[in-house]
């Protein structure tokens, strides 16, 4: 590794890498893309000859990346069953990396990902992208300075539409258990829960979920016979957090005109927070607050301009972290971790039908 050049292998090169990582890559002055990986031959072919990658570091088994000299780091951004091995092999060769969520399939998985990477004292990011967001970081500050008082409820949404009929979605991975993990919850729902966790700094101590699927089989992505989904396409599920904060979710694919939509409200003593994140057509997040008794007793809520040491980016924060210059506000192992046995939690609640201590 050059002083302050971090060469970069991908593995993976679906939608949230040619989203979010790669030209997140490429706008770090410390990150540099190497190597590539991906099954889909087609696929790797295209993406190398597109961002420069030559024949020889372009590879079809994750193994061969890890292991390619040329790579200090690797950013994982399969689909959802290959996060384990993936990041199990980079702990073996010795070699940070940044992982995509959920970060593996179980708790279980969870737990022994977690302890290798401590064993090995292993820098890592686990890519919570909404910790990135300007807004959510200046929610964040506000409530730990006290500007709302004690907290008492969050409710948070997360809503997307991609799952309507009128999309048309065939059955691709997010709707197979064995790959996934969970649907919506997963998809989206990890999010949630990070984002509520890292805005308030709480953590969850019991929670109750519920889950349901509207479309019971879709169509597979070859042939013309249809597949079942066994995964949720929504889930709701409430949470006691510390210091008696009460918590509430509402989360689904099938949200009629919605492309990326969150919303968060925060609730204390002295005053309120509201974030919002509207992704469809601009990527716009803010915060409106209330607070004093005048706005209070008005209902009013005042948008707030965000100052500029709140916007970051994901992958320099990467970079940063692994050049020991980061703020320590990224998701680390331990994060995906707790967020895992969660997301398990609220599974095992819904199939139970009652509360779970965390």
């Amino acid at each position: 590794m050059e002083e302050n050049k971090i060469r970069v292998g991908s593995v993976g090169l679906g939608g949230i890498w040619t989203g979010v990582h790669e030209p997140g890559i490429r706008r770090s002055p410390n990150l540099e893309l190497v190597a590539i990986c991906d099954i889909d031959e087609a696929k790797l072919r295209a993406a190398g000859e597109k961002y420069g990658i030559p024949p020889e570091r372009r590879f079809v088994d994750y193994h061969d990346l890890i292991a390619c000299r040329d790579v200090d780091a690797v950013d994982i951004c399969t689909s959802n069953d290959a996060h384990f091995k993936i990041a199990m092999a980079a702990v073996e060769a010795g070699k940070p990396y940044d992982l995509e969520k959920p970060i593996t399939l179980t708790a279980e998985e969870a737990d022994i990902l977690e302890k290798a990477t401590e064993e090995k004292k292993l820098k890592n990011m686990i890519c919570f992208s909404y910790r990135f967001k300007a807004s959510a970081r200046y929610a964040r500050d506000l409530i730990a300075q006290g500007k709302i008082g004690k907290v008492y409820h969050v409710d948070m949404q997360y809503f997307q539409a991609w799952g309507l009929p009128r999309a048309n979605t065939p059955l691709v991975w997010r709707y197979v258990k064995e790959r996934t993990g969970s649907g919506a919850l997963g998809d989206l729902g990890c999010h949630a829960l990070d984002l509520v966790r890292f805005v308030t700094g709480k953590e969850y101590t019991h929670i109750v979920g519920h889950t349901g699927t509207y479309i019971k089989e879709r169509k597979r992505l070859h042939g013309d016979d249809m597949g079942k989904v066994d995964v949720d396409d929504f889930c709701n599920y409430m949470a006691d957090m510390e210091d008696d904060i009460s918590s509430s979710f509402q989360i689904t694919r099938f949200a009629f005109g919605r492309g990326n939509y969150q919303r968060m409200e925060i609730y204390g003593s002295n005053g309120a927070i509201v974030y919002t994140l509207d992704e469809q057509g601009e990527d716009i997040d803010e915060i409106q607050v209330c607070s004093g008794d005048i706005n209070a007793d008005a209902h009013v809520f005042t948008k707030l301009p965000i100052p500029e040491k709140y916007k970051v980016d994901q992958m320099q924060s990467f970079a940063d972290l692994l050049l020991d210059q980061g703020d320590g506000l990224a998701a680390t192992i331990q994060d995906g971790q707790k967020n895992q046995h969660v997301v398990d939690a609220i599974l095992e609640s819904a199939e139970k039908g009652r509360w779970l201590e965390l």
